[in-house]
This record gives C-alpha cells, structure tokens and sequence, in this order.
C-alpha cells in the first residue's frame, strides 16, 4: 500500500509544469485609507509594485500546486495616483524612510507553505495559500486566496487581500504635516500573469 502511494506521488510530481512571473504583464497594488484634513479630498493612496519576481509549479489537469513564492523589491514601490510631483515626492519619501524601511528591509517575500486547489471550470481553479509574508523584517502567517486561470503556456491569478501594518512593526505616519494620515490596514490586489518554461 504504501509503495502504491508513493509511486501515485511521484506520478502526481512527475505532471507538474514549471512557470515564471512575468512582472510586465502582472499587476501588483496596494490601497491606503487615509484619515486627516485632507482625507475628505479623496487623498486614499494607491501604491504600484514595479519589481518582483516569483514562481509556482502547477499541474493543472490534476489540481495542484505547489512552491509558490513571490519576491518584492521594497525600493520598487511609487505612488500612482494623479498629484502633483511634489506631494508624489513626498509621499515616496516617507513610505521608503519611515514606513517600509526600504534600505534596512529591501525585499518583501511571500512563500507558501501550502496551497489547495479547487477545480471551478476545465481552465478556472480556485485557490487557497497558506504561508509566511516576511514584511519590515517580520514574518507572520498570512493566508492569501486567488482565481487562477489557466490557458495552456500560461497561468493568471488574480485576487486580493489585506495587511495590518501595526503587525508587521510599521509604525503609523503622516504627511502634510499630519493632514494626511494612512489607517492601519492595507489593501493589496494583484493580476498575476506566470509563463510556463520549458
């Protein structure tokens, strides 16, 4: 019986295809709250994440998945929003020196521990991770659920989830003199597009 499994799992492993993020094409941001003055003018931030890299191993004809990992460049992270340069500049400035750290903590890093999936269509999957977010120099559990869509070289995951910064040892800012300030929680949404490599 035993051996039987075994053999099942190989086979299960053998089946797995290899794919890479392909950052171009993926899309990757955060959403602030603000609270303060100058939040009833709409100053809610969103924030783009320009560099990361990642991969996954997916079977999906059996369901599985496996080795997921994302690695963010914390230095990449810019303000998209349509403000002039100045208050761009600024914002950018205390989210790398006083909010992320970027120079102590220079990459953000995901790895999960486990994924489940559950087939919704011949090529639609839904996905469940459970694994460790490394964040400011902390890690913690965080448990992230995606759609997955699969179109033979390719896959696409989208979905989203929040962060408390307060967890991660992130202490609150302001800025316009503390007109503006972010509200704990950060809410992160991602369109992920990974190739499979041959």
């Amino acid at each position: 019986m035993a051996k039987a499994e075994t053999a099942a799992g190989e086979a299960a492993k053998s089946t797995m295809e290899h794919f890479v993020i392909d950052s171009r094409a993926s899309r990757f941001t955060v959403r602030a709250t603000a609270t303060g003055i100058l939040s009833a003018m709409g100053h809610n931030p969103t924030i783009g994440v320009r560099e990361f890299t990642g991969n996954v191993d997916f079977d999906p004809h059996q369901a599985l998945a496996e080795h997921f990992t994302i690695a963010i460049n914390a230095r990449s992270l810019a303000v998209t929003d349509d403000i002039s340069s100045k208050d761009r500049k600024e914002m950018e400035r205390v989210m790398n020196q006083d909010l992320l750290e970027s120079e102590r903590f220079p990459e953000i890093l995901y790895e999960a521990s486990s994924i489940f999936v559950t087939r919704l269509g011949d090529s639609l999957y839904s996905v469940a991770m459970k694994g460790s977010l490394t964040l400011h120099g902390v890690t913690l559990s965080e448990p992230i659920p995606a759609r997955v869509v699969w179109m033979e070289s390719m896959v696409r995951a989208s979905g989203e989830f929040t962060v408390s910064q307060s967890r991660y040892q992130m202490k609150p800012v302001s800025v316009a003199g503390g007109a503006l300030k972010l509200k704990d929680e950060l809410k992160c949404q991602f369109e992920i597009v990974a190739r499979r490599q041959e």
